[in-house]
């Protein structure tokens, strides 16, 4: 879903004056209205149980069956002075997907337990819920749960997707081996350069006085809207396992980059116990990236190797199918190379210098 739509969304829910508490309905009364109009019915017992209901309802059981868990906290992960809730429904769903279509399975559930603090009321928890079952449709899942808990410490996201693949694509799947071709699909370190720029709006709004905050009037950002939809609203492409399936190729591997290209690349190394080379050069990034660097006195090298919450995919491509990949996935860039461990994980400059990756947690 593009940005324009979710902003609309917000926008009418924002116009609404009224706040109603969670304690005047309750928390069933809750839930229950926020699966209400909805295909879904809120159960996890057969999601995971690797037994996954179809939209018409059949269940079937599932042999390849991956879940991929993760987390987002108030104040660590986004702030809610500018990010919308429907926005974060949104991509809170996709933080978790995009780790079920990096392993070439194709996500068939979500499963939501929201932390709130007594700030939110049921509008607020609607909201948020708009996006996810935006996502949830544009994605085709087929099964979504929810449940609420207290905290003390603002709002607390906990997803948990699943996703199947059949016995004939597990099969397809090559080994991982030190000649792997690194393959990115999009430019990274846009949703950095947006974040700064959010949070130089912040810092700005915050020094202004009490009493003059009334005539505060939001400065114009159009000329930022690329690398602020990076960072408020990224997209995954639902075809994604399908291309592979249709093209009959298959990456040896796959990530999903949310905390920086640099400790996805360290990750793929010490998983599969192999070194990598990535080119300078090579990696994509968009000139509003650039622009915005400028604008920081920011190098933009380090935007994109850690930045973070790129949404987008880094594959391992067996060599061999160099040419037959570069033509069925033109758009999507080759930006290095495995290789054997004792040489670690480096960044190799135009000229040639090799300077080892840096990434936090490492």
């Amino acid at each position: 879903m593009n940005t324009e739509s979710l902003e609309k969304g917000t926008q009418q829910n924002n116009s609404a004056p009224k706040r109603t508490q969670i304690s005047e309905i309750g928390k069933v009364a809750l839930i229950k209205r926020l699966f209400e109009g909805t295909q879904y019915n809120n159960s996890t017992s057969q999601m995971f149980a690797g037994r996954i209901p179809d939209r018409a309802g059949r269940t079937k059981d599932v042999n390849n069956f991956l879940t991929v868990q993760k987390t987002m906290l108030e104040g660590i992960d986004f702030d809610l002075t500018y990010t919308p809730l429907k926005h974060l429904g949104y991509k809170a769903s996709l933080l978790a997907m995009g780790g079920i279509y990096a392993k070439c399975y194709n996500p068939q559930g979500l499963s939501f337990s929201l932390g709130l603090s007594a700030r939110f009321c049921v509008e607020d928890i609607s909201e948020f819920w708009g996006g996810v079952l935006a996502a949830c449709k544009e994605h085709n899942i087929a099964q979504l749960s929810l449940d609420l808990g207290a905290s003390m410490t603002g709002l607390n996201i906990a997803i948990t997707a699943c996703g199947v693949q059949s016995a004939k694509t597990a099969a397809t799947v090559p080994a991982v081996d030190n000649t792997c071709l690194l393959c990115l699909t999009g430019n990274v370190g846009a949703a950095y350069m947006g974040l700064h720029v959010l949070e130089r709006e912040k810092i700005a709004f915050n020094r202004i006085p009490a009493e003059r905050a009334a005539e505060y009037v939001q400065p114009d950002l159009s000329r930022y809207k690329y690398i602020l939809s990076q960072y408020l609203s990224p997209e995954i492409n639902p075809k994604t396992t399908e291309q592979f399936k249709e093209a009959k190729l298959f990456p040896a591997c796959g990530y999903f980059i949310t905390n920086g290209l640099a400790a996805t690349v360290k990750e793929l190394c010490e998983e599969h116990n192999v070194g990598a080379k990535i080119y300078l050069a090579k990696i994509p990034i968009a000139s509003q990236t650039f622009a915005m660097a400028d604008e920081l006195n920011m190098d933009a090298i380090t935007a994109a190797l850690n930045g973070g919450d790129d949404y987008k995919f880094l594959f391992a491509v067996p060599v061999q199918e160099h040419e037959r990949f570069h033509k069925e996935f033109p758009n999507v860039d080759i930006i290095g190379h495995l290789c054997k461990p004792e040489a670690g994980a480096s960044l190799v400059t135009p000229e040639g210098a090799e300077i080892a990756l840096r990434a936090q947690g490492y």
